[in-house]
């Protein structure tokens, strides 16, 4: 009898490895043992495969590291198509923010968010970084379906549906942290000022010297809307970047979300420090919020991820939808062509956005000791055929519905399009009941 050598042997598709060799192996064969990627090398042309307690066969397959999604809000879902064609601060504030206020809760948090991860399951992304309240909640939606997630609790000046005060939120946000560090590399604690307009100085200093001290992520949104150049110069009497660097909360553990209005002198600080971005083309899009100068972030050598932002402003969280915008955006806006060529995009979308959430030492490629997050697109469609560029076809032909399986930590996520985590239609019918508690209440206020 054959000793087995490995959990897992997926074999017969071509490997995208996103490497820094950015190598590809066709025929590939892939072994995986204890979650991590033990083996990958090119098949062996007699199709020998090395014993294993479960057998992938990927023909026909683009098999590439799972997606990493650098920016979401998971239960706002929920809200999803309920406040479209609005400018930022109108969507923000006359709607958003009020019902957030009436109807966000542990159960909204928790149903919304694994409809969410299931959403993303089907479309390729097997890790996620998101920014809400209840976070709790969602870490615990995270263990149900075994995707890998970047946790960051929620900060404003507003009094915020999980706690009513600083105080109060900063004592909770270090019992979020102490009850999640130690469920690494699956789930990661940060913490999330939600921009510098509604935080205050005093919250975004208290906020970043808790996430030093606990040597976790700080982000924020920044610069998303032009408006909030005036906003803080208003109040502080300088630009929004300087405002931040001037606190100190800028730094290589520092995420800036959007930065659709970043200067050069924004830019350069950025690449000195170290402050990676979350880049977000179809919310902005969507708001009209502006365009972020990537392809010149780029050339400063600051690291740049994709990230989807919330239902309620995309209205998906479908990472493919995502690079295509993003390669597309960025060419028309600089009448160039050349510009964000499809490999960039497609690395924004798995290694580069791996590093910026400090996970690129555990995903994001294919190679030997990493964690086996990988998905596998069925290429025998229409619109995938032929096959010339695989980065091209991932970027301006793929869609998310032509992942077929995830695989996250060594486990079988998505089998054949069919989640085994998560039961979809219970998580749909929670969220439809969510959405009609909603429309009564809302209805029921503006008769009133």
């Amino acid at each position: 009898m054959q000793t087995k050598n490995f959990d897992m042997v997926i074999h017969g598709g071509k490997a995208l490895t996103m490497s820094a060799q950015a190598d590809i192996v066709d025929p590939s064969l892939i072994g995986i043992q204890d979650g991590r990627i033990a083996m990958i090398q090119k098949e062996d042309p007699c199709g020998l495969v090395p014993a294993a307690g479960k057998y992938i066969d990927a023909s026909g397959c683009l098999v590439m590291p799972g997606l990493v999604n650098t920016h979401t809000h998971l239960p706002m879902v929920c809200f999803r198509g309920m406040a479209d064609d609005l400018p930022l601060m109108d969507w923000l504030t006359k709607h958003i923010f009020p019902a957030e206020a009436r109807f966000v809760n542990k159960k909204m948090v928790y149903d919304g968010a694994l409809l969410a991860m299931a959403e993303m399951i089907l479309s390729g992304t097997t890790t996620f970084c998101d920014g809400y309240f209840f976070e709790n909640q969602i870490a615990e939606a995270v263990q149900t379906c075994g995707m890998r997630a970047v946790v960051s609790q929620g900060f404003a000046d507003f009094a915020t549906p999980d706690n009513p005060d600083l105080e109060k939120m900063m004592a909770a946000a270090r019992r979020f942290v102490e009850r999640w560090q130690s469920f690494a590399p699956m789930i990661t604690p940060a913490f999330f000022c939600h921009s510098p307009y509604t935080c205050s100085p005093q919250t975004l200093v208290s906020v970043k010297d808790a996430a030093r001290e606990a040597g976790i992520l700080f982000l924020t949104h920044l610069l998303e809307n032009r408006d909030e150049i005036n906003i803080i110069e208003e109040r502080y009497g300088k630009k929004p970047v300087r405002h931040l660097l001037d606190l100190g909360v800028l730094d290589d553990r520092t995420i800036a979300v959007h930065c659709n209005w970043l200067s050069e002198e924004d830019m350069a600080i950025f690449a000195d420090l170290g402050v990676g971005i979350s880049h977000n083309p179809v919310s902005s899009m969507k708001l009209a919020a502006g365009v972020a100068p990537i392809p010149k972030i780029l050339e400063r050598g600051i690291t740049v991820g994709l990230g989807t932002d919330g239902a309620a402003s995309n209205n998906q969280l479908d990472l493919f939808a995502e690079m295509n915008i993003a390669a597309k955006i960025h060419k028309v806006t600089a009448m160039k062509p050349t510009v964000m060529d499809a490999q960039t995009v497609v690395r924004m979308a798995t290694i580069e956005g791996a590093h910026l959430l400090g996970l690129g030492n555990l995903t994001g490629s294919l190679e030997v000791g990493k964690q086996a997050d990988i998905i596998l697109l069925d290429m025998n469609q229409p619109h995938l055929t032929p096959l010339y560029n695989p980065y091209s076809q991932l970027v301006y032909a793929a869609r998310g519905a032509d992942v077929k399986t995830s695989i996250i930590g060594g486990k079988i996520i998505m089998l054949d399009r069919r989640l085994l985590t998560i039961d979809l239609a219970s998580a749909m019918e929670n969220v439809r009941h969510i959405a009609s508690e909603i429309r009564g209440k809302r209805a029921n206020t503006q008769s009133t």
